[in-house]
């Protein structure tokens, strides 16, 4: 994540501190501690949902879509987590004018963390299907914008009309019409056409050839996009990675392997011709990267690699690229890759049978590519991979920030079952309390 783009949300957290003195000169420590949590909270929701909006300028502002992705994670847990402790903490102050729209207030406020549970409990139990996620996490705007009446409404020790007020109104209105834009129709936001031209089985997968239907996508070698099969009548995005190196004529390709219900759904529904929408590119996987490099790919995650290959120039460095299947004909690309590396004499393949050499680790990298003190490596693949070849790669002297990879999780329950278990033992604490 960009420290800048870090530094940002922390500048917009501590705002609404430079008010805390005046305020509490006049109001309950407590109350008020309890008041600014659910400022917090509404902050780092509305922060959310201008991420989840996917323009241009989020990349530029807070790093690569896989990181922004993850923050956007982050930014939701934290919303849970501080609104719960805002409903735990009585943000009750004495002497505020109360009414009816403020009895609504409540009632929206009520609803809107109970909606945020539910939702956290879909998001975590990663069995219920992608679609029906997916369809349901697009709600979770809802209780941001029930959660914003409830504040804008509610009794508070100071108006609408105050400086923080208005800094609040701000953030509340950026959120909101980021809700409307991503919640859209999908004609309303920027994508392009393109339609199916070749479908070719690459090990257990396929590879998707694309050809525009008008203005064509620019992308670098490593980028992914958002594609919708609407031929197919899957109109919900999915990302996948651009598995070719850009071409004069905009031409794409997408390799897609049966990893879950929604890639299944697509590899039964795809064929020639069929229609499909663009969103992108994102992502800046390999960009930059220059010098001695080796590229470890296991199963699909060839798929940046492959477009890599395609554009690799003599000046960019030494390049090993081991490419980890069960068996060397399950390898995805496996013949164009090599067909790369006979082409190119700084780029060296070597498949690796994890079925007769067993799997894939820091030792054996080590072992093909020869020296790592000055090696960049670059690793596409399954997450529990990833992290068992990071940590061997630092035993051997690999540091962190020379091991690169995208960690673009579009659902992961990873992290989020403790806070959930924890939001129920709080909800628990907060029922017995009301009806004491």
């Amino acid at each position: 994540m960009r420290p800048f783009g870090l530094a940002v949300i922390a500048a917009l957290l501590l705002a609404p501190l430079y008010w805390w003195p005046a305020l509490a000169a006049t109001s309950p420590a407590g109350a008020l501690f309890s008041q600014y949590l659910g400022l917090w909270a509404l902050i780092a929701m509305g922060l959310g949902q201008i991420i989840a909006t996917k323009l241009p300028l989020i990349e530029t502002v807070f790093g690569p879509m896989d990181q922004s992705y993850r923050l956007h994670k982050w930014l939701g847990i934290g919303g849970f987590v501080t609104v719960l402790m805002h409903d735990t903490i009585d943000a009750e102050i004495t002497g505020i004018p109360a009414g009816a729209l403020v009895d609504l207030s409540e009632t929206m406020g009520d609803l809107s963390l109970n909606g945020l549970i539910f939702f956290l409990a879909v998001t975590v139990l990663t069995f219920i299907p992608y679609n029906i996620w997916k369809w349901t996490h697009r709600l979770i705007g809802i209780c941001f914008l029930m959660g914003a009446f409830h504040y804008l409404f509610t009794q508070k020790p100071f108006a609408n009309t105050d400086p923080l007020g208005i800094y609040m109104l701000v953030i509340c209105g950026l959120g909101t019409l980021a809700y409307i834009y991503t919640s859209a129709p999908r004609v309303v936001r920027p994508f392009r056409d393109y339609k199916i031209t070749k479908l070719e089985p690459q090990g257990a997968g396929m590879a998707v050839d694309l050809a525009p239907a008008g203005k064509p996508l620019r992308h670098e070698a490593g980028q992914f996009a958002f594609v919708s099969f609407v031929g197919a009548g899957l109109t919900e995005p999915h990302p996948f990675t651009l598995s070719s190196a850009p071409n004069e004529d905009g031409t794409l390709r997408v390799t897609i392997a049966p990893l879950g219900d929604y890639t299944n759904r697509v590899l039964g529904r795809l064929k020639d011709g069929g229609a499909l929408r663009v969103e992108g590119p994102f992502g800046r996987f390999g960009r930059g990267v220059r010098g001695r490099q080796i590229w470890v790919a296991a199963g699909i995650g060839v798929t940046p690699f492959v477009a890599l290959a395609q554009r690799l120039r003599p000046e960019d460095g030494e390049v090993t690229l081991i490419l980890s299947a069960k068996h060397a004909a399950d390898a995805p690309h496996a013949s164009e890759l090599q067909a790369l590396a006979a082409e190119k004499t700084n780029l060296e393949l070597v498949i690796w049978e994890s079925a007769s050499r067993g799997r894939l680790d820091a030792a054996a990298v080590a072992q093909i590519a020869g020296d790592l003190k000055q090696a960049k490596v670059l690793f596409c693949g399954p997450v529990p991979m990833r992290k068992a070849l990071g940590a061997g790669l630092r035993a051997l002297g690999v540091p962190a920030r020379r091991y690169h990879y995208e960690q673009f999780e579009i659902r992961t329950g990873i992290g989020l079952q403790w806070v959930l278990n924890w939001l129920w033992a709080r909800r628990d604490v907060v029922l017995k309390r009301r009806r004491a």
